[in-house]
């Protein structure tokens, strides 16, 4: 079945290098194809790598080699959504041992400049809960670059 929407990510010569990460880091994550430039061209010669397809936790993505004109920034984020403090920490080391820089709030960039928001699902639970609980768990993360669930959990309770 061909899919009508895939996600495209413009990198600066490294889509290969950033979907070989991505595929070894998340579930569900592969490489597909490696489309080669099949002459020279400006700025490139043949066998360059030009576009890279992969799927990303289930999601179609080409990874796209096209130049330093365009950069990544925080409007656009891809947000994981885990079960626990192991796989929140999984994640997040992997971003952040591999380059990558770390923010606020759950939030990393990739070495590649990609935005990712490693979030708990007890975070989201904790925002569902509405009132005085949500106020204290949401105070907490303010507080926090990785998202650590049990602060957040005590926060819910009032602890």
């Amino acid at each position: 079945m061909a899919h009508k929407a895939t996600l495209c990510l413009w990198y600066e010569g490294t889509a290969e290098e950033a979907a070989q990460f991505y595929a070894a880091t998340f579930p569900d994550s592969r490489i597909s194809t490696v489309h080669r430039a099949p002459g020279d061209y400006p700025g490139g010669k043949a066998g360059d790598v030009l576009t890279v397809e992969f799927t990303l936790l289930g999601f179609l993505c080409i990874g796209l080699n096209g130049g330093p004109m365009f950069k990544h920034s925080e409007a656009f984020s891809i947000q994981i959504h885990t079960e626990d403090q192991e796989e929140t920490d999984r994640y997040w080391n992997a971003i952040i041992d591999g380059g990558g820089t770390e923010s606020q709030c759950g939030w990393c960039k990739d070495k590649w400049g990609i935005s990712w928001q490693i979030a708990p699902r007890a975070l989201s639970e904790a925002m569902k809960a509405g009132g005085a609980s949500a106020q204290r768990a949401f105070q907490a993360m303010m507080t926090m670059k990785k998202i650590d669930i049990a602060t957040i959990e005590a926060a819910l309770k009032g602890s």
